[in-house]
């Protein structure tokens, strides 16, 4: 039942033919296409990941607000981790809203993970939608509780 409540909220919501919107594709910087050039990073284990449960704590604390701000600067468009074991060397992405990699890079250098050496990236520009700029107002509409 909530499965098909759920389709038939999609079908009132969505419309019947989606129309094109200059100035909102202006607003985003879509090419005509809808896309867009983003440098994506990719977070990785950095070499340095002994600490204490309460200093390991601290440093992903520090991290996830260095997010909030780049998210509130509109330098971030979208970040998260994986769903990863212990080992696994990739631990998550971020999406840069920026024209460079070097832009992007000096932007990671502000992550206490990566002053720390617990997080490395690997920066590459990443050709996406345009709309993922729309993402963050969305993100707050449904988010009950900051992380």
């Amino acid at each position: 039942m909530k499965l098909l409540s759920l389709f038939f909220l999609i079908l009132l919501v969505a419309p019947a033919k989606a129309q094109f919107d200059q100035s909102l594709a202006d607003s985003v910087g879509a090419d005509e296409y809808g896309m867009r050039t983003y440098v994506m990073a990719f977070l990785k284990r950095g070499p340095n990941r002994d600490r204490s449960k309460e200093e390991s704590a601290r440093l992903q604390r520090a991290h996830l607000d260095n997010i909030g701000r780049l998210a509130e600067e509109g330098k971030l468009v979208m970040a998260g981790p994986f769903f990863a074991s212990p080992e696994d060397d990739l631990r998550g992405i971020y999406i840069f809203d920026v024209d460079s990699i070097e832009e992007a890079q000096a932007l990671t250098e502000t992550d206490p993970a990566i002053q720390a050496g617990s997080l490395v990236m690997e920066l590459k520009k990443w050709y996406g939608s345009a709309a993922l700029k729309l993402m963050l107002p969305l993100s707050k509409m449904v988010t009950k509780k900051d992380i």
